[in-house]
This record gives structure tokens, sequence and C-alpha cells, in this order.
């Protein structure tokens, strides 16, 4: 099958060598040094919990053409890239397309594919459960389990799912559909957000932050207020145990959060606040459609966009 990996960071580069190694024909799109390290080296794969080292040799491009055809196209980048990547898909000739990372505004995304596409968009979102970091010579540090990736549809049942399997066939890797994945993804952002913005505001130093009750605490109220956003706009708060930790058993989130920043895997996992920074710009509009008060997360957002703003300028 032909597939395309529009984006060659740390997830892309792992769902490459997953595709790479089921037998598939795999083209990876990546720009500057990126796309130099992959001519030259392939994919270059450090599997941190298996204990072991692969190198992929993959097609590589720098842009993706009208005409250029494949089978499935992943689109694995930070939530800020989309926006850029979406006229360019939108022009090409491939109908199915799973765009996958953080997402806190997929009906706006398909929205966007379906009018401004002159052929068929079949569109997926989901999510890969992995981590890691890109070192300088390209090599990925890749922290995950087995391979696996929450996916769906915003229409119901995902109409190239036949297609998906057989691109997966050969592989460990396992597709977990979820039939509200809009809510798990707003879900999983509000998360997302609330962790690395401790994170940003502590510079990264888990071990710092594991001793932080005063942060800790800030983290799980803030997500528990961005849970309350959803609820009250409709939307399906998932995995539900989430919810329930961070509401009713405040006590094991926050001992669950203090083991989890002690672990030195975290070491290995990169961190980007320009991804959580747009992130927070989408929820602005969540919060003014459910016009409810958000002190703690408010208090947050304002510390690290303020951080932010001051490191970039």
């Amino acid at each position: 099958m032909k597939i395309l990996i529009y984006g060659a960071g740390v997830l892309g580069s792992y769902l490459a060598h997953a595709l790479v190694r089921a037998g598939n024909d795999v083209t990876v799109l990546a720009r500057g040094r990126r796309y130099e390290q992959l001519k030259k080296d392939g994919i270059v794969i450090r599997h941190h919990f298996q204990r072991k080292n692969t190198v992929d040799q993959v097609n590589v491009i720098n842009r993706l053409e009208q005409e250029d055809y494949y089978d499935l196209i992943f689109v694995v980048m930070k939530y800020n890239q989309f926006t850029s990547v979406l006229p360019i898909l939108a022009q090409n000739n491939s109908n199915n397309i799973v765009i996958v990372g953080n997402n806190a505004d997929s009906a706006n995304m398909q929205n966007f594919l379906v009018e401004n596409s002159e052929i068929k968009k079949n569109i997926a979102f989901g999510f890969q459960l992995s981590g890691g970091k890109r070192e300088e010579s390209g090599r990925i540090i890749s922290v995950r389990g087995g391979g696996q990736m929450v996916i769906g549809s915003l229409d119901g049942d995902i109409s190239f799912k036949s297609t998906l399997e057989n691109a997966f066939k050969q592989s460990k890797y396992k597709l977990i559909y979820n039939d509200h994945i809009d809510g798990w993804l707003k879900s999983h952002a509000i998360a997302i957000v609330a962790m690395n913005s401790i994170h940003y505001l502590n510079n990264f130093d888990f071990k710092k932050i594991s001793k932080n009750k005063e942060a800790l605490t800030q983290m799980i109220s803030a997500m528990d207020e961005g849970f309350m956003i959803l609820e009250k706009l409709g939307y399906k708060i998932d995995p539900a145990f989430q919810l329930k930790i961070v509401r009713n058993y405040r006590k094991i989130g926050y001992y669950g959060m203090k083991i989890f920043h002690k672990l030195p895997v975290n070491k290995l996992i990169e961190g980007s606040f320009s991804e959580i920074e747009a992130v927070y710009r989408t929820f602005d509009e969540l919060q003014k459609e459910a016009n409810s008060s958000t002190p703690v997360w408010d208090d947050l957002k304002k510390k690290s966009l303020e951080k932010y703003k001051d490191e970039v300028i």
C-alpha cells in the first residue's frame, strides 16, 4: 500500500517505522535538515523500553504536489502546525486522510478540507500513544509500550476502515477505534494543557514538580475546570476515569501525578509550549461559549502565556 507520513518528528518517524515493517510503500515528507538526515541515514530509532535500535529506509519528499496520490496520508504534527498544511491537503488528489496529534478543533479542520477540496475527502482523527525526543544526529528516542493509535471519525464509522486495517495488518501496531473521537481529543487536550503549563512554568524540572504540592494541586484543579467547560457544552469526557479522579478522588490524582513526575523516563519526552499556546487560544472560544468561571485555568494560562511571550520576544 502506498502511504505518506506528512511530518517526520518523533511520532511520525515511529509511525513510518511501523508501516514500513508492515510491508507498505512508505514516503515521508520532511523539510530542511530533517529531510537531509532521512535521505542520508533513513529513519533511525532507539526503542527505549524495547532496548533495540532500528533503521528503515523510506522514500523522502519535501513537498506534496496536487497530482501525488497515496492510498493513505497520515498528517502527524503539532497542533499549531496543522492549519498551514490543510490547504496543501485540500488540493491534493488523495482521498483518505488521518490527522494525528493533539487537536482541539477537529470539526473546523474537517470542514475546511471538505469545503476546499475538488474531490471527496475521507477524514479521520487520531492520537498515537507514544512519545520521545529527537537527537541532534536525527536519531529518534521512542518511548512507548506497543504501537497504538486512538482513532475515529466525526461522522460515525470510518469510511476507509478496511484500508487502514490492511495497512497495519502485518504489524503489531493496534488501532483503538473511538466513537467519540472529538470528545476524546478535547479531553486529552485539557489534561495536556494543564500538565504542560506546569512543566513549562517550572522549566521542565520534573523532580521539582513532584515535590511541589501547590503546582500539582493547580494542575489537577485546572483539569477539573477544563472538563467542566466540555461537559457544559455537551462533550463526552473520554476516558471517563479522568474526570472521576480529578473531581471525586483528588487525593489519588495528586499522588498519581506526584509519582508520575518522579519517573526518569520523563527526561526522554520533548515538550513544546508553542503547541500549548495554540490550544489555549482555541479553548478561549469554548470558554466564551460555556460562560463559566474557571479561575485556576485562567491563572495558569495567564502565567504561562506571559512567560512564553517574554521568551519569544
